[in-house]
């Protein structure tokens, strides 16, 4: 499919297709990323389909998919590349013993690249997934700048490279740390919350079809009723899904049972499931 004849119900319905239930803010806003060339950053609870998107979009449109996963201490040689210091030694001693031979070290020959600058020299229209950016230091953040706004890569010792390809820039954050203004200058903006009852819904049968639709509506209102409580980590869509699954292969003639010997599947911690039991099943 052609960017330029791509419209929001395209994106709805390949999305679709590739089985991510979308909603229109989602994709107007992968819209405009495709039309402006934009990165987007999308923020929102863990569990809430941020890196699936990523992940659905190189599928649905077929594209290569890249991904640079961040972490407390990830590097500059981590995203883009590093020098392949052995190679580069070996070179300068075999320039040693022959005089016609060249001992340029720092070439591209001898840089092993990294997701970054292997997402940017794809020929082949990609999909690049920078997840998590707020683990990664504004060290790194700020590096990220010209790549994100200017589209090229600079390497000392090595050069200026541009984009290649026609890229989606993809940055998901579970707000960790707040984000340069910079960072966010560049991107489009997106806020992924959880999903509405419907389309939690609608997500769970794409995932399950074979699921029962009662059985489905339960968990997820009852998943809606958890979240108002105030837990240290509330379900996500994932859990909402494995959860069904849970309650499905355990049987759903006594489904209050099912759902309390499985809650281990959307509750994480001991205190959260004491307060769910306390103020939900103990009412029910």
């Amino acid at each position: 499919m052609q960017v330029e004849n791509i419209s929001i119900k395209d994106i709805d319905k390949s999305l679709l297709n590739a089985n991510y239930v979308s909603n229109n803010e989602i994709s107007t806003t992968l819209y405009l990323s495709f039309l402006l060339g934009r990165p987007m950053l999308i923020e929102g609870p863990p569990g809430v389909g941020k890196t699936e998107l990523a992940k659905v979009v190189a599928e649905a449109f077929d594209r290569d998919f890249f991904r640079i996963q961040c972490y407390e201490g990830i590097t500059f040689e981590q995203i883009v590349g590093e020098w392949n210091y052995q190679k580069q030694l070996l070179h300068l001693e075999a320039a040693k013993q022959d005089s016609n031979r060249e001992d340029k070290i720092f070439d591209e020959e001898f840089f092993i690249r990294r997701p970054l600058l292997n997402a940017f020299l794809n020929e082949k229209d990609s999909v690049l997934l920078i997840d998590e950016i707020d683990k990664a230091d504004e060290e790194v953040e700020s590096f990220l700048l010209q790549a994100l706004g200017e589209q090229e890569i600079t390497i000392n010792d090595l050069g200026t490279f541009q984009l290649h390809n026609d890229l989606i820039v993809i940055l998901t954050s579970n707000s960790q740390r707040s984000l340069l203004d910079e960072t966010k200058d560049r991107c489009l903006f997106l806020y992924i919350p959880y999903p509405t009852v419907e389309r939690e819904i609608e997500i769970v049968k794409s995932k399950i079809p074979e699921a029962d639709d009662e059985t489905v509506s339960a968990v997820v209102k009852l998943v809606h009723e958890i979240r108002n409580l105030n837990l240290m980590k509330k379900p996500s869509v994932r859990g909402t899904v494995d959860w069904v699954k849970s309650v499905s292969n355990l049987g759903t003639k006594n489904l209050d049972e099912s759902l309390e010997n499985s809650i281990g599947v959307a509750i994480k911690t001991e205190s959260d499931k004491k307060r769910v039991i306390k103020d939900i099943f103990n009412r029910r």
